[in-house]
């Protein structure tokens, strides 16, 4: 077998989104596991040992079985990169990073006699610094010790994944998860000094999601975030205009009336004529300076955190369409009215819905971006993946296939094989 047709059939790619783990050899789709680890109790020793559990960490669909009291969840449940980041002294998440890695290598390792280790390629966030790298590096030369699962690894940025998988060598790629949004130029490769990277994503849905489940009355489940993203998902539109859209829902709420409910189970919410309050889910992710957000920022909700990159400061409110013109304009002049032409959104962030009967208030990812752009008079071709939640780990596979087998890993330009028996 060529080490061609040995790539073909053992591609493997991983996604490190920071809500959900995406991993897996060549597919038509990856595994998926909840980026989040459940550290077992201390105080539980005694009656883990009786049943003959020895681990520490959980991971992988196992940690519903562990979960107890709302209060337990929050002191030992550690979803490792909210914002896409992880810093370097977190022991805990670096370890429930390495237990998520093994957990997908144990489950996907073949028994074939010709396996010798997966081409893996990792994707991390765009502004990922060397030492993440480092870690993943190591993650991956603890793992193949113990598994022999990894014949060479290389990590690269999820935008630069998005066009790999979308096939297009210049635009404009707008990836939003859970912790963060990158906003990242792209001409063959990211332009990283025009990179806008922007600490907000799925999370602030879900901060304001919460604050509105307490303003419904329901404190306790409030403060439960796989409750909050269920609630979050079932509700949350992206208005046209939130003035408007609320204006009209307050107007008419027979229309808008929400019921909340999980299927086998008694938990129902019904919204009532507060229904208005699901146009705040969307339109937060793409503009949490509206001043609807600031009675919320004043009791408590944490406000988007600003980024510096470069030296520069972002703020963390900064309306999305403002955000993708400030990438683009730190570009040459030549280059920029192609990027406005091709903006792709991926990530499960923008993967909102429009119900039917409500296309006149309510919109998508795509055509919301289009219309602020449109505000700052700018054309745009705006246009969301046809995969969003797996954009990324597809380009991983494409590239482990793509690059060649004796083209080691470069630090200065962060590409190249890290390879078994030449760096591990």
């Amino acid at each position: 077998m060529s080490i061609d047709e040995y790539r073909r059939k053992y591609a493997y790619g991983e996604d490190y989104g920071t809500s959900y783990y995406k991993y897996g050899p060549i597919a038509e789709k990856p595994y998926v596991i909840e980026n989040r680890g459940l550290f077992l109790r201390g105080e539980s020793k005694l009656v883990l040992k009786i049943f003959g559990i020895s681990r520490e960490i959980v991971v992988g669909p196992d940690v519903v079985k562990y979960l107890g009291s709302l209060e337990d969840i929050a002191r030992y449940l550690i979803y490792p990169m909210k914002d896409g980041i992880v810093d370097r002294d977190d022991k805990m998440s670096w370890r429930i990073l390495y237990e998520l890695t093994k957990y997908g290598f144990e489950q996907t390792l073949p028994e074939t006699r010709d396996f010798e280790g997966f081409y893996v390629t990792a994707a991390l966030s765009a502004i990922s610094p060397d030492y993440m790298y480092e870690r993943i590096f190591d993650i991956h030369t603890r793992i193949d010790s113990e598994l022999g699962a990894i014949k060479a690894i290389t990590i690269i940025p999820q935008p630069l994944a998005v066009a790999i998988s979308e096939k297009v060598v210049t635009c404009v790629v707008v990836e939003s998860g859970h912790g963060n949004t990158q906003v990242t130029p792209i001409s063959m490769y990211p332009i990283r000094n025009a990179i806008v990277a922007l600490n907000r994503g799925g999370a602030e849905a879900d901060a304001i999601a919460s604050e509105i489940l307490r303003d419904l009355g329901h404190e306790d489940r409030a403060r439960e975030e796989k409750f909050v993203r269920m609630f979050k998902e079932s509700v949350g539109l992206i208005p046209r205009d939130i003035d408007e859209a609320i204006k009209k829902a307050k107007g008419d709420p027979r229309r808008f009336r929400t019921i909340f409910r999980i299927p086998g189970t008694r938990i129902e919410i019904d919204m009532g004529e507060k229904s208005w309050m699901r146009f705040l889910i969307g339109e937060i992710v793409f503009n949490p300076e509206h001043e609807l957000f600031e009675s919320y920022y004043k009791r408590g909700m944490p406000r988007p955190r600003d980024t510096i990159v470069g030296g520069e400061r972002i703020s963390g409110t900064l309306p999305l369409g403002e955000a993708i013109e400030a990438a683009v304009s730190r570009t040459s002049i030549e280059l920029q009215p192609s990027l406005f032409r091709k903006i792709i959104l991926s990530g499960g962030n923008f993967a909102w819905r429009v119900p039917r009967g409500l296309e006149d208030v309510a919109v998508n990812s795509a055509e919301k971006i289009r219309i602020q752009l449109e505000q700052h008079e700018i054309e745009a071709n705006v246009e969301l993946v046809s995969d969003p939640i797996f954009s990324v780990w597809k380009g991983t596979i494409v590239y482990s296939l793509a690059v060649p087998d004796n083209y080691l890993w470069d630090w200065k330009k962060r590409e190249g094989w890290y390879k078994r028996g030449v760096h591990f």
